[in-house]
């Protein structure tokens, strides 16, 4: 690592150890545990440092990072436990608005998303429209200066604390699916907006069904073309599932699946000891390191090029995988320490923690190879991709 790299390694940590106080530390580090006022709160620190807007243009706010510097301050973020970034304004969103929106619209929403005062959910999947995204039927009705909405989404991620929802929805009902779609900024407050908690097998709620019922919608909250968000929405598809990745998040957890494993407070001989799960965890760092090596491609690249879009479905794939078979072993190393906990669903014991936490991680896993584009349909794109490199 180059001279630079290091001062600016060490400008992150100090930063860190001087913003976060150890009372905030490891809360609210992923989507099971996060928090509207967690989030806020760190984004508002990092606005205020110049840090705010992550992979940015520097002329709506980003900080100018390389490559390096991006992946030097992901790593930096989480060994420090700090809360995480909402994806669905810095990466999802905010991209979209700055490349496509208009001046009002940038103008609008930007200072909100980088300052932290504003957060978004995804409109996305719907009931019958997850894998086959293009078949959504939830419509929208030009009538003068609104739109006119009417349908449902599901799995709608911090949709209970979100302030504006990014949506797609159907404009054109005869056209073919791909091409009649649009792409809305809807205000959570408007009349004729349900949401409903979804909790998942842990327990925890972080999903919600949203119903529209006649909910209008300024015209001018459309982003770019009438029946054009198919476009839109392939564009933020490819951001999002680079960031699902969660390379600097599987660092940490194998890192400590291999110190509990290697713990003799708990166990007479440490897991670590047996060859099966010696080997285990060093296949998932020979799987790590690849992936780590991929996913600095993948930043290298341009971004939207047809070498970022190329890399965006295997590091989703595999990253995917990784977290889930990370989790898997943690859960095998526990042990019983996985189950035990109090009726309102406290840790037990100290010996609980570790496994109590894994076997939630192991229960959202199943998720990884959902969201974002399932694992079937990324081997559906890579297949496509090498069939046209043949």
């Amino acid at each position: 690592m180059s001279g630079d790299l290091q001062q600016f390694r060490e400008e992150v940590r100090s930063f860190m150890k001087e913003t976060l106080p150890e009372e905030r530390q490891g809360k609210a580090r992923g989507l099971l545990e996060a928090e509207r006022d967690a989030m806020a709160w760190w984004q508002g620190k990092l606005h205020a440092r110049g840090w705010g807007g992550l992979g940015w243009p520097t002329e709506y706010g980003g900080p100018g990072w390389s490559t390096e510097q991006m992946r030097i301050f992901m790593e930096e973020s989480t060994k420090h436990g700090a809360p995480m970034i909402s994806p669905f304004g810095i990466v999802m969103v905010g991209p979209v608005i700055y490349s496509f929106g208009n001046e009002e619209q940038k103008k609008e929403h930007l200072p909100h998303i980088i300052q932290g005062t504003r957060f978004w959910c995804q409109g996305y999947s719907e009931p019958g429209s997850g894998s086959d995204l293009a078949s959504l039927k939830t419509r929208a009705v030009r009538d003068g200066d609104d739109y006119v909405v009417n349908g449902q989404k599901i799995w709608t991620t911090h949709a209970h604390f979100a302030d504006w929802m990014f949506c797609l929805v159907r404009t054109d009902p005869d056209a073919k699916k791909q091409r009649g779609i649009s792409f809305l900024l809807i205000d959570m407050k408007s009349p004729g907006i349900e949401v409903r908690p979804i909790r998942s097998i842990d327990g925890k709620h972080h999903l919600n069904e949203v119903f529209f019922t006649n909910v209008r919608v300024p015209a001018s909250n459309l982003v770019g073309e009438e029946n054009m968000g198919w476009t839109y929405a392939k564009f933020l598809l490819v951001n999002e599932r680079a960031g699902v990745a969660n390379v600097a998040g599987s660092r940490l957890d194998l890192a400590r699946l291999r110190a509990y494993a290697k713990s003799t407070e708990h166990f007479v001989s440490p897991p670590i000891n047996d060859p099966t799960i010696a080997k285990a965890i060093a296949q998932l760092d020979d799987r790590l390191e690849a992936l780590d090596a991929l996913e600095e491609r993948s930043m290298a690249a341009p971004s939207q090029s047809m070498d970022a879009i190329k890399l965006g479905a295997p590091l989703k794939l595999l990253g995917s995988e990784l977290q889930q078979d990370i989790a898997e072993l943690a859960v095998k190393v526990a042990g019983p320490a996985a189950l035990p906990m109090s009726a309102d669903g406290a840790t037990v014991s100290a010996y609980g923690a570790f496994g109590q936490r894994e076997m939630a991680s192991f229960l959202f896993g199943r998720s990884h190879s959902i969201y974002g584009g399932t694992s079937e349909v990324q081997k559906n794109i890579m297949a496509q991709l090498l069939a046209k490199a043949a």
